[in-house]
């Protein structure tokens, strides 16, 4: 057992360790990735549910991915984008206002940003209208399958059919055993899941039909859709076809790239937009500040939505989001298994049960590793001991050395909230600026106050809000009203 005492590395079981020390977690996301991949339950919970994407894809198959992607997240292709983030963040300020007209009124405020993610991605990504983003509209059918994946898919009997029970069926026996066993298993999660992998499935394929046909009939067809053209679907698609033989994605890759990039573009922006929403209405101070940058930025631009180059530098904006996805990272934990003998260097060395200083931890095959996003986030060692407070001050002056040197492998800020290496989150600054539209928009005509109703964030694989720890459905009431 190794010791807790320094709170960097231990021993959960015979075959897991728990990890945030810094060199360890560069060679396990960086170094050595190809060594320490997803875990078979991932990767075939993730083909069942979205198909061959960019979560199942493994070594050379995810580099070819990420390479076809990789354009469309660019700097300059993110600021076409702006104007369509604006169109539809707009949407959403009229609604939340009009609700408003008699007085304060409390909203759940986690459905609005999820339903807010679901058509930015759906218009910027898939080319692809969801919703109207009106107060009683009726919802899509995509839109209520999404939001059922992580509690389908979290709770013991879940995770155990993820971990053990896919990966065994898709090895040994094949989806069409694995669709009789849904059909037949008398489980109602099981076929609840079943139901919702078929919508997103089908709203997948409806979406690559039409912009197949798009592309075949022209540009002009393709300005005539949702997103103009310049979606990332559409994007993707007439990279495909350019695209030598053996750098082809298929179309089961294709298919599966909808429904994965939707769910990694949905409940982590909408987790992090609300827990802002969630500090700032905690912090009637920090939201009166932040209210005033954005005014000013407002009218130094003669009244009109703040320009892309304003917008992403304004600086105490900037804090409050770094500040907010540093201490409360949408997801808390990567796992990771070892498919070889490895040995993990360490920063850091900790103290074995006889007292004696540890370098290095021998990792043997088929360990489970769980990298901890928090604990390398929060770790007092680097970032002092008010690293457990948020205070988005820090951001404005420079980082302490420690923060620095301590060389976290991090893609952005010093943390490893977008994770690192290879399969860190490419459309990290897409969502950023998401986040950052939203908010300048919400928070120039709306003010946020607490509930009086507690809430709990439940770490799952993506953190929610809850009324209480027995809720299966996550919800965060916040009370909003016209902003002076």
């Amino acid at each position: 057992m190794y010791g807790r005492k320094t709170e960097r590395l231990y021993v959960l079981r015979a075959d897991n360790l728990y990890v945030y020390d810094p060199k360890a977690v560069h060679n396990i996301l960086v170094k050595d990735q190809d060594i320490y991949e997803e875990t078979a339950g991932f990767i075939e919970t993730n083909r069942l549910s979205f198909g061959d994407g960019f979560f199942t894809a493994l070594g050379d198959r995810h580099r070819l991915h990420r390479k076809m992607l990789s354009p469309v997240f660019s700097i300059a292709h993110m600021r076409e984008m702006v104007p369509l983030f604006y169109e539809i963040s707009h949407k959403l300020q009229n609604a939340l206002v009009k609700m408003t007209i008699n007085g304060p009124k409390e909203i759940d405020i986690l459905e609005w940003n999820t339903r807010l993610a679901l058509e930015l991605i759906g218009q910027s990504g898939l080319g692809y209208t969801f919703d109207t983003l009106e107060e009683g509209s009726t919802p899509h059918p995509y839109g209520i399958a999404s939001k059922q994946v992580m509690p389908l898919s979290g709770g013991f009997y879940a995770n155990t059919a993820k971990e053990v029970i896919a990966p065994l069926v898709s090895r040994v026996a094949g989806p069409r055993v694995g669709r009789f066993l849904a059909n037949w298993v008398p489980w109602k999660d099981l076929q609840g899941f079943r139901d919702v992998v078929d919508t997103l499935s089908g709203t997948a394929s409806e979406i690559l039909q039409q912009k197949k046909k798009a592309i075949l009939a022209g540009d002009e067809a393709m300005k005539a859709q949702v997103g103009h053209g310049k979606d990332i679907i559409s994007i993707l698609l007439k990279s495909n076809m350019n695209a030598s033989l053996e750098d082809k994605l298929t179309d089961e890759e294709l298919h599966g790239q909808v429904s994965s990039l939707t769910f990694a573009a949905t409940d982590t922006t909408s987790s992090a937009l609300s827990r802002i929403l969630s500090l700032l209405a905690a912090n009637k101070d920090c939201q009166d500040r932040v209210r005033q940058e954005i005014r000013q930025a407002k009218e130094d631009n003669g009244g009109h939505d703040i320009d892309y180059d304003t917008l992403v530098s304004l600086p105490y904006l900037d804090a409050i989001c770094r500040e907010t996805l540093r201490l409360y990272s949408p997801v808390p934990y990567l796992l990771r298994i070892a498919r070889a003998d490895m040995v993990l260097p360490l920063a850091t060395p900790v103290k074995g049960i006889d007292g004696s200083d540890i370098h290095e931890i021998p990792v043997p095959n088929g360990t489970k590793i769980f990298v901890s996003i928090v604990s390398s986030n929060t770790n007092p060692h680097y970032w002092g001991p008010d690293s457990y407070e948020w205070k988005p001050e820090r951001w404005l002056n420079k980082l302490p050395d420690t923060v620095i040197n301590a060389r976290i492998p991090g893609v952005y800020s010093h943390l490893l909230t977008f994770f690192a290496g290879g399969r860190s989150c490419i459309g990290f600054k897409f969502s950023q600026l998401e986040m950052k539209v939203a908010l300048a928009l919400l928070l120039d005509q709306l003010e946020f106050t607490p509930s009086k109703e507690p809430t709990v964030w439940q770490m799952t694989f993506v953190s929610l809000p809850h009324p209480d720890h027995e809720s299966v459905r996550p919800r965060l009431p916040l009370v909003i009203s016209r902003a002076a």
